[in-house]
């Protein structure tokens, strides 16, 4: 799912075509608030549980010689050192800075459990969303003696600190979901287009769809998203008649035109439309062409999620695409509201998940701690937000729902899984 971009971060899209298609305008957008909050698969749980044994307090080591104390705001008070690396300033602070709350959360939880001990000690650094900062940062946490790095959010920056990390054999979690920042020993707890683009297709495939073909933007985004369609076609062994590319207006109706004989004639019966920005305008565009829409399934992407024009665009009602289940962070709302005032960013749910995943006993006090054996067993994790493992390439998958746009909103029409 791409090594060329990160989809938390600003990634090139295509501002609608407008109600009457009549303009075809590029821009560029921000994509750190798509509805992404982890997912929920085991319904609304109010904490957090991991599969494993029980916990226990460990007494706090006394410092180490040769261990440099690291500058950050410092939370927790367990015996093993970890580094939770956000950008708290810089382009996407604010993100950071509702991560950083969510991670405080996340220890209160710990603090406050009779059942959990006190495994970890975290520090808060912030990494200015630069990927050499970033770097830097993850040298200092590793010096001051951390055997585990969270963060940072930014595929460039998880990239900068993930070397570091591989360097000095320590494993680093990052957020970002773009899959060209993962790799041995640098894993990523988000979603990722692979496991989103496979789910949804998976689902259609069941449901009978046979014949399947996309129609994708020609950007970073659209480049992503092709390479996870065709990963997750071929995977799933489904035939794909036809990928079409647009880069304009004229291109996209012109995509409609030669589309249209095989929509009618029943040979395509099934249509990738992931793109949030110009789905609205296919969907129209698909209309005027008389196209019976109750002989095509139209998937969307995660990227749908949240959409105020998609659900109302009469032709996009019955179609289908991948989610996060809300559960997550509709449960960390009312703790985040009472401490720190306003919402948290739908992206709070990782940094609350990872605290937890780091304060795991079987994990923190593994030998070595943190290992890859520990990290990427098949069981995976249930975190805030539901069920997610690892792979040893440093890939994740996670359980997604399926919705389906209903007029004015969307629907749950199937429960979280993994595909």
């Amino acid at each position: 799912m791409n090594s060329c971009v990160d989809v938390n971060s600003h990634k090139t899209g295509m501002r609608r075509f407008g109600t009457l298609v009549k303009k075809f305008t590029f821009g560029r957008t921000i994509k750190l608030s798509f509805g992404l909050g982890l997912l929920a698969v085991l319904g609304a749980c109010s904490s957090i549980s991991f599969p494993q044994g029980s916990f226990q307090t460990l007494p706090t080591p006394a410092p180490l010689d040769g261990i440099t104390p690291v500058a950050g705001q410092v939370i927790g008070n367990g015996p093993v050192q970890v580094a939770l690396l956000l950008p708290l300033s810089g382009d996407v602070g604010s993100v950071g800075i509702s991560m950083a709350n969510a991670a405080k959360l996340a220890i209160d939880f710990i603090d406050q459990s009779p059942t959990i001990g006190s495994n970890i000690t975290v520090t808060i650094m912030d990494t200015v969303g630069n990927p050499a900062v970033a770097a830097t940062k993850a040298t200092e946490a590793i010096q001051g003696g951390a055997s585990l790095i969270l963060g940072p959010l930014k595929a460039e920056s998880v990239r900068a600190a993930g070397a570091v990390a591989r360097s000095a054999g320590i494993p680093l979690i990052g957020f970002s979901n773009n899959s060209g920042a993962a790799s041995q020993g640098v894993y990523l707890l988000n979603i990722l287009p692979e496991t989103e683009v496979k789910r949804s297709l998976a689902y259609a495939q069941a449901q009978g769809s046979e014949a399947f073909a996309a129609i994708i933007p020609n950007t970073d985004f659209g480049q992503i998203q092709t390479g996870a369609f065709q990963q997750a076609t071929s995977d799933l062994g489904i035939p794909v008649r036809a990928i079409y590319r647009f880069s304009n207006e004229a291109e996209a109706r012109d995509v409609v035109t030669q589309i249209l004989p095989f929509l009618s004639s029943g040979a395509i019966d099934t249509i990738f439309l992931p793109d949030r920005g110009t789905a609205s305008s296919f969907g129209i565009l698909l209309e005027e062409a008389g196209l019976d829409k109750d002989t095509l399934t139209i998937i969307g992407s995660l990227d749908w999620s949240g959409d105020l024009q998609i659900p109302q665009t009469q032709f996009l009602v019955g179609a289908i695409y991948p989610a996060v289940d809300e559960t997550g962070l509709a449960a960390l709302t009312p703790d985040y509201e009472a401490q720190f005032g306003g919402q948290p960013h739908a992206l709070s749910t990782i940094s609350y998940t990872a605290v937890l995943l780091a304060n795991s006993q079987s994990l923190s006090q593994s030998q070595p701690r943190y290992s890859q054996a520990q990290l990427t067993r098949p069981s995976g994790f249930n975190g805030r937000d539901g069920l997610f493992r690892f792979f040893g390439d440093g890939r994740s998958q996670y359980a997604l729902v399926i919705k389906e746009v209903i007029f004015g909103g969307s629907q749950r029409v199937d429960g979280p899984a993994i595909p």
